[in-house]
């Protein structure tokens, strides 16, 4: 698909992520896996994440990022630095630097395809709807959307906790919004997570790099 065919749509879209560098990316995976190969699969998971960010309408598309752009930045999204800080604060300032509406997501769930995100992406998704709300298995929130960005409404919110998401819903509704949820998905996190998202999604770039690292003959 050529930049210009993709479709457009209401709201920006962005990526949070960190570039994929052993070491630095998916420590719980180690053990079992290597920190090399923990960055190939982090990589991974964020290639085929944008790659359905660009099938998707939206008005912008951004991965908001930690360290520096790789091969696995599709031309079509723009890169913005991500800030120092928590990461409470680092969300805040994504949401911060947008105006109108916005819809954050991570790079742990590469099984994300279109009909996850398109409840909060069609054409009436702001209608009677203030914040879009997407849990995760292990209590945090794999995507999080607000029609006027306020960087307040994420700061202070505990993260990388069983109760993250708990808490960031209660933080949203306290504010007077009108949320509406999404499905709920499973982060990477795990080598167990691992297996069962690679399940999920058996034709990305994800689950065949899993293949790589544990098919036969891998170790």
């Amino acid at each position: 698909m050529s930049p210009g065919a993709r479709p457009t749509g209401a709201a920006t879209l962005l990526v949070i992520a960190k570039e994929p560098l052993p070491g630095r990316v998916k420590t719980r995976l180690t053990p079992p896996f290597s920190p090399v190969e923990a960055a190939r699969l982090a990589e991974a998971s964020l290639a085929d994440t944008l790659e359905t960010v660009l099938t998707l309408p939206a008005r912008r598309r951004a991965v908001v990022l930690a360290g520096a752009p790789g091969p696995w930045l599709p031309a079509g999204v723009e890169v913005i630095p991500q800030c120092g800080g928590g990461l409470d604060e680092r969300l805040a300032a994504a949401f911060g630097a947008c105006t109108g509406p916005t819809v954050l997501i991570g790079m742990d769930t590469p099984q994300i395809d279109a009909a996850a995100l398109a409840p909060a992406l069609h054409d009436a998704a702001w209608d009677d709807c203030d914040a879009w709300f997407g849990p995760a298995e292990d209590g945090g929130f794999w995507a999080l959307g607000l029609a006027a960005p306020d960087p307040g409404l994420l700061r202070g919110v505990p993260m990388s906790a069983p109760d993250t998401g708990a808490v960031q819903r209660a933080r949203l509704i306290a504010a007077g919004l009108r949320v509406r949820d999404l499905v709920r998905l499973r982060d990477v996190d795990t080598a167990a997570d691992a297996v069962d998202v690679a399940a999920a999604a058996p034709h990305g770039r994800f689950a065949a790099a899993l293949g790589r690292l544990t098919g036969p003959g891998a170790r």
